[in-house]
């Protein structure tokens, strides 16, 4: 006994290519822009840190250079105009005194920046120029504080450089950054969206036909086929396709009712002489010879339709591989063959021409010619000739010749003249002549003979 099946997961949807080359074009362009952004936001970043820095170092330069041209005095840096004011004004630092203590002086604090222990020793410092510098706290922000003895115990000078309003600034332009890259992803994936439908539309025509053509079976399915891209090339192919798969269809649905056709007759004929077989003892000699015969014949003559309608209807590649022939050998070695079967005389004019074929395939073509010729020329008043120049073979014969009416027609499938009607055979030979030619690349061709007769033949395309 079994347990419980166990539960299936739940499918997810299909993504669909339009919606994968979206998602693939908002990526790269996110990716891009994150790139772009941080290299930027980092150079930036690194420019303005730089600058304020360089502002600082030359700020407490100059007030070190100072301090030591000449005795200075706290004072000196606590009124709105005095000298701090005048070494640092292009600067965007400020300068607080301090006094001997390390105390800010009385009414010149404009930042309320912490004094440390040894802020105070540099105030009671007695080399002056003595520099110190640190970062420290200033609220919720961080300062650069750089401290310079004024000498003799006279005091000192605070150089505070505010970090905040760089933070400030650097803070917007990565908001800023972000914008973007969110405004680039959402133009990139738009634009995909676009591109992608542009693309990917036909693709999708050209699988909703060919799902139809599997579903449905039909092969008159309208194919988008507009464009010289790749998928323009796609739809045209399967296009071509479709059409080579509905001649091949309709050839096979035509091969089958003619061969139920021509089948029934000698089938027919051939089950009527078995029923008289039970009383084959009861028959006079001769009829009994007759009728033995007739069933010989019968047979034969299915056994050769049936082999002609196996050679028409198999694939031309069963051949193998198309190999170098040289056409007077070929058609040497089927006159020779004729000439058993017939008793007839054939003779041979050809050149020394080669070409790329099966040649099982042109032996069965010229031997289904030479057996034409000899069925309607049976009085043989002249030699059966086979003519070979280049890639042309034409067998020639002094029979009756083949009616006007008939010339187009003799090479179709089971096509049977009137004259030919009492003649033995199955229809088939020159249709395979036919395909034999078309497969090659070439043709298939009959016409009359000047005096009597009739030249019929193939060509081999290149």
């Amino acid at each position: 006994m079994t347990g419980p099946a166990a539960p299936r997961s739940p499918r997810l949807p299909r993504t669909g290519l339009r919606t994968t080359l979206s998602l693939a074009f908002a990526a790269m362009a996110a990716l891009v822009a994150v790139v772009i952004g941080l290299l930027g936001y980092r150079a930036a970043a690194h420019l303005i840190r730089d600058d304020e820095t360089d502002d600082f170092t030359s700020a407490v330069r100059a007030v070190s250079g100072q301090v030591e041209r000449e005795r200075l005095y706290p004072g000196d840096f606590s009124s709105p105009s005095g000298l701090g004011e005048q070494l640092l004004h292009p600067i965007r630092v400020t300068a607080q005194p301090l006094d001997s203590d390390g105390v800010v002086l009385p009414g010149s604090a404009h930042l309320d920046v912490p004094t440390t222990a040894a802020d105070r020793e540099l105030a009671r410092a007695d080399t002056p120029a003595r520099t110190v510098t640190d970062m420290r706290r200033l609220g919720r922000n961080t300062c650069r504080v750089g401290v310079v003895s004024l000498g003799g115990g006279r005091g000192a000078v605070q150089i505070v450089q505010q970090l905040g309003d760089i933070e400030e600034l650097l803070e917007k332009l990565r908001r800023q950054m972000v914008a973007v890259v969110a405004a680039v992803v959402l133009i990139g994936g738009s634009a995909g969206w676009l591109l992608a439908g542009r693309i990917t539309g036909r693709l999708v025509r050209l699988t909703d036909a060919a799902e139809l053509v599997a579903a449905s079976g039909r092969l008159d399915v309208p194919v988008p086929a507009a464009g010289t891209d790749e998928v323009g090339r796609l739809g045209r192919a399967f296009d071509r396709m479709l059409v080579r798969l509905a001649t091949a269809k309709e050839n096979q649905r035509r091969l089958v009712q003619d061969a139920g056709h021509e089948l029934r007759t000698p089938l027919t004929s051939l089950r009527t002489n078995l029923s008289v077989l039970p009383a084959l003892d009861r028959l006079p000699p001769s009829e009994r010879a007759a009728l033995m015969a007739d069933l010989a014949e019968e047979a034969r003559e299915l056994t050769q339709l049936v082999e002609e309608l196996v050679a028409l209807a198999a694939d031309r590649k069963a051949d193998g591989e198309p190999v170098e022939v040289v056409l007077a050998e070929l058609v040497q070695r089927a006159a020779a063959q004729a000439r058993r079967r017939s008793d007839r005389e054939i003779t041979v004019d050809a050149d020394d021409t080669v070409v790329t074929a099966h040649p099982d395939a042109l032996a069965r073509a010229v031997g289904n010619l030479l057996d034409n010729a000899a069925k309607f020329d049976p009085a043989g008043t002249g030699p059966i000739e086979i003519v070979v120049r280049g890639p042309r073979v034409e067998v020639r014969d002094r029979g009756p010749g083949i009616e006007e009416a008939d010339l187009d027609r003799v090479f179709d499938r089971f096509y049977r003249a009137t004259a030919a009607r009492s003649l033995p055979g199955s229809g088939l030979g020159l249709a395979i002549v036919h395909e034999v030619a078309r497969s090659h690349g070439g043709t298939a061709f009959a016409a009359n003979r000047e005096g009597g007769g009739a030249a019929i033949g193939f060509t081999l395309g290149p």
